[in-house]
């Protein structure tokens, strides 16, 4: 809705042209009124107005000192345009109608006002505001398109190794390379919370905008690398500083920074991102650090072989009773006496290595484990699942427990099989009670999974087709009385329905209960009812 303000000392005017305006345009307009120019500047600096009707000649301020101070004022809120002006005057006179003139009015109308000529000057405005409207969207959607294009090339640009100086010639058609001759720095930020996860990039990228120019720093560039990070190109170097003290202040935890070194030429950014990007890598190993600059890192770190025979023992000694070798083992491979100064590169291999020479392994061996086991191993396959390291290691640890404890129950399913006994003694004593996986395994005190897998190795078929045979062995034994009804048969071996034990039976047996009974009993006319389909 068009916001419009009328401003006159003359209250029967003011209100009559409310009135007139509101009955030609219902709906339009959002009208409020001042009494002279110096109340309409302060209502138009707390609210704004897209459209101005004002008459010359008032008390305090008049209409033209008013519209003056318009065009020096900044523009309230959110408003885009400066107001479109109606001057009103009662006297016909040519100097004011130089000043509407001068000043840009819509239209300057005499008093008394004629309707058809308020509402032509009204919808004339009207027009101007919508192309206007159009004309901003059209250039932002130009200037968003020549961001993204430069976003790009300057993506592009940061992933060079090589650089030539015709590279340089190609890019700085869509780059101001000028922009780059003076010192700049690159951060790379990004924001994982507590439990792994990301901020949503385009969060991220305004956050990060708007806290920089909050310290003040002077922003070249900002742009979204290949994996969602906010690349910061500006400086000076001391505003990154104050930028993540001030992500301190605002309990902003998961932000994390990578700031490189100066540089001073266009060339220099795929040095700077290669080094904002290795800081911000080091963040993951210090839990208390938000922010890493390059200089700061040591030029050369120890190199460390994968332990890969270590690793082997550990896949090795899970489902014994060696609980901690565990953890011991888990300390020595990562070498957590040594983590500070730790090369990330070792961690990320480490961590591949174990995840393909014992979290793949015991998998493929066992099968699945619970959902939350395989939730967790999901997550602990990927180091970019965590903030820091710390998270990962006792996520690791926690699996790695989970998985011994699981390897030792199927192993004990499989080899002293007295579990198995039970649950299979409890299926042929309940067979008749509403059963399933969940509440045999409970009895035996079997996670489910681990029943699972234990159970079909124990009796070469799943709980499923096994709870079907007894039941069905069950129901045959009853037949053979001859002392029961079908339906009977069927609630008592525990079918919820008589349609479900007749598909079962045809199922297992190739012929339906009521067939099987017609065998039994060739000729006995007591056993030739038909309460039962024979197919579903």
């Amino acid at each position: 809705m068009t916001k419009l303000m009328i401003v006159d000392d003359e209250k029967n005017i003011r209100f009559g042209l409310k009135t007139m305006i509101e009955r030609e345009f219902p709906g339009e307009f959002e009208l409020i009124t001042a009494s002279q120019g110096a109340e309409a500047l302060e209502l138009y600096r707390a609210e704004g107005a897209e459209i101005m009707i004002t008459d010359i000649r008032m008390p305090v301020m008049d209409g033209i000192a008013l519209i003056e101070q318009l065009l020096a004022e900044p523009l309230p809120g959110a408003q885009t345009v400066r107001p479109l002006v109606i001057i009103l005057s009662g006297f016909e006179d040519f100097e004011y109608a130089k000043a509407a003139i001068r000043y840009q009015a819509v239209d300057y109308l005499l008093k008394p006002i004629r309707r058809d000529e308020l509402f032509g000057a009204l919808r004339k405005c009207q027009d101007n505001l919508a192309k206007s409207s159009q004309m901003a969207e059209q250039l932002a959607v130009t200037e968003n398109y020549r961001q993204q294009i430069q976003a790009g090339k300057l993506m592009d640009l940061m992933l060079l190794k090589d650089f030539t100086e015709e590279d340089v010639r190609k890019l700085s058609a869509e780059i101001d390379v000028e922009r780059y001759n003076s010192p700049f720095s690159v951060a790379l930020l990004t924001y994982k919370y507590e439990n792994g996860s990301r901020m949503k990039k385009d969060e991220l990228k305004s956050l990060a905008e708007h806290m920089f120019k909050t310290v003040d720093g002077q922003l070249k560039a900002s742009l979204l690398d290949h994996e969602g990070r906010v690349i910061l190109v500006g400086g000076p170097q001391r505003k990154f500083a104050e930028l993540s003290i001030l992500a301190d202040e605002k309990e902003l935890d998961g932000l994390l920074i990578g700031v490189s070194e100066e540089g001073s030429r266009l060339q220099d950014l795929a040095k700077c991102y290669r080094q904002a990007a290795e800081s911000l890598s080091y963040t993951f190993i210090y839990p208390k650090t938000h922010l890493i600059w390059f200089k700061e890192l040591p030029a050369e770190r120890p190199r460390h072989v994968v332990p890969k025979e270590d690793i082997r023992k550990l896949g090795n000694i899970l489902g014994t009773n060696q609980e901690k070798e565990i953890g011991q083992l888990l300390h020595d491979i990562f070498k957590i006496e040594h983590l500070a100064g730790m090369d990330i590169d070792y961690l990320n291999a480490v961590s591949k290595q174990i995840n393909e020479q014992v979290l793949d392994e015991v998998f493929r061996m066992y099968g699945e484990a619970s959902v939350e086991v395989i939730k967790l191993y999901r997550k602990v396959g990927d180091l970019s699942n965590f903030r820091h390291f710390h998270d990962y290691f006792r996520s690791l640890e926690q699996l790695m427990f989970s998985l011994n404890e699981y390897i030792k129950e199927i192993r004990s399913a499989h080899t002293e099989h007295g579990d198995m006994k039970d649950a299979v003694h409890y299926i042929e004593t309940n067979y008749h009670r509403p059963l399933n996986m969940a509440i045999v395994s409970n009895y035996v005190s079997l996670n489910y999974s681990y029943f699972s897998e234990a159970f079909k190795a124990y009796t070469g078929e799943s709980f499923v087709t096994y709870l079907k045979k007894v039941r069905i062995r069950k129901a045959k034994e009853l037949i053979g009385t001859g002392s029961l009804k079908l339906s009977e048969i069927s609630a008592a071996v525990g079918f919820e329905n008589t349609r479900h034990f007749s598909r079962v039976f045809k199922e297992l047996e190739g012929i339906s209960p009521f067939e099987y009974r017609g065998k039994l009993f060739v000729g006995n006319e007591r056993f030739n009812d038909r309460e039962l389909p024979e197919e579903e």
